[in-house]
């Protein structure tokens, strides 16, 4: 399946080539709050401006007293990149399909109940009043497998186009934070005081993030040189609750799986997790090194969006593949010196990308891991 269109709504802008102009500058958001959600330690996040966002919205007919923070930022990442296209989204053979760790979880707070109806808090409810807003009449799909949820819709988009049933999906994956999320966290002892700091020796933890991001893909290209998504995996090691594997068991057999038959040479970068956690970080180096992929490049973008759960996989998936298009490889925030067992081929500036594949790499609570390579002119 070929990507057509894509959207990026975040802190960094409100459009992918915004976003991309600031991964490929370095800049970022990421600042301390002190106070915030009414949680009484404080936390290092990339939010995005509630006001900034209203305005956008209703630049975009969308009505604020109507859609919750987290729909509104659905909605508009998806209204975008629907907007760079023809598809008939009312047609049987288009498929929506959400992606979000908590959707609406913070109706759950009492601050919060009845200014919208209790049921949104379901994620199916919000998928399917997102769907309709946008014209679609197939009943779209939602994805909500931890911190892999933006790869897990891919790969189900990919099953959905190869199942003969549809010619078109789009995948929105969206997260807003909330005192439910961030505290949950701080209970982990995962949240870093500072900006966060992927593979780096002195890395302490996660920053939280969020975003929207919206890619369409369908059975035929539209253009010459569009993206292809070729093969997925999603495999669960069932490690932890929310411990990684200590061998990178998922990650590897899913990188095992997404790398059959080529040449590492021929990848041009593995985009992976890189939560800068102890845990998460060492695990995927033990993991690249077993897939033999060391001399491979690799990012993460954690430093400069934090950690945006169900719309990182999407997000992170299309800022790279822009980024090789434009021949480099963005570089990640945060670090300076190698803080895991095994070598991996990181870097903190922006470097020339080699033609090539690119693989995105994601891990999540209970031991879910998932990987998809992506090629031009690939086969399908």
């Amino acid at each position: 399946m070929y990507k057509i269109a894509d959207n990026i709504v975040s802190p960094l802008g409100w459009d992918t080539a915004a976003n991309l102009e600031a991964v490929r500058t370095g800049r970022h958001v990421l600042r301390r709050y002190e106070h915030a959600m009414d949680l009484p330690e404080p936390f290092v996040a990339a939010l995005i401006d509630r006001k900034a966002l209203a305005s956008e919205v209703t630049a975009a007919s969308i009505d604020t007293e109507q859609w919750t923070p987290f729909e509104q930022l659905a909605l508009l990442s998806a209204t975008r990149a629907l907007a760079q296209t023809t598809i008939d989204v009312a047609s049987e053979r288009t498929l929506f399909i959400l992606s979000t760790t908590k959707g609406n979880v913070d109706l759950l707070d009492r601050r919060n109940q009845g200014r919208w109806p209790a049921s949104r808090v379901r994620i199916g409810d919000t998928a399917a009043l997102i769907a309709q807003h946008l014209g679609f009449t197939t009943q779209p799909i939602v994805v909500s497998n931890a911190c892999t949820s933006g790869l897990c819709a891919q790969i189900t988009a990919w099953r959905a186009i190869h199942s003969g049933r549809y010619d078109t999906v789009v995948v929105t994956g969206a997260e807003v934070q909330s005192r439910f999320i961030i505290s949950g966290f701080q209970s982990f002892k995962a949240l870093s005081g500072q900006p966060c700091r992927p593979f780096d020796a002195h890395r302490d933890g996660l920053n939280a993030g969020e975003a929207a991001a919206t890619v369409i893909f369908s059975k035929t290209p539209t253009d010459a040189g569009q993206w292809q998504a070729v093969k997925g995996a999603i495999c669960n090691d069932a490690n932890h609750i929310s411990g990684p594997s200590r061998t990178g068991e998922g990650s590897y057999r899913a990188l095992r799986v997404v790398t059959e038959g080529i040449d590492p040479a021929s990848i041009a970068l593995l985009s992976v997790h890189g939560t800068a956690t102890p845990y998460n970080d060492e695990m995927e180096a033990i993991a690249i090194n077993r897939a033999g992929l060391s001399d491979v490049p690799i990012n993460s973008l954690k430093g400069y969006y934090g950690h945006t759960m169900g719309a990182a996989g999407v997000l992170e998936t299309i800022i790279n593949l822009h980024a090789l298009d434009h021949g480099i490889v963005l570089g990640t925030a945060g670090f300076s010196e190698m803080g895991v067992s095994q070598p991996v081929n990181i870097s903190a500036t922006v470097r020339e990308a080699r033609p090539g594949a690119m693989i995105k790499l994601l891990s999540g609570f209970g031991g879910c891991n998932a990987a998809m390579r992506y090629e031009k002119g690939g086969v399908a």
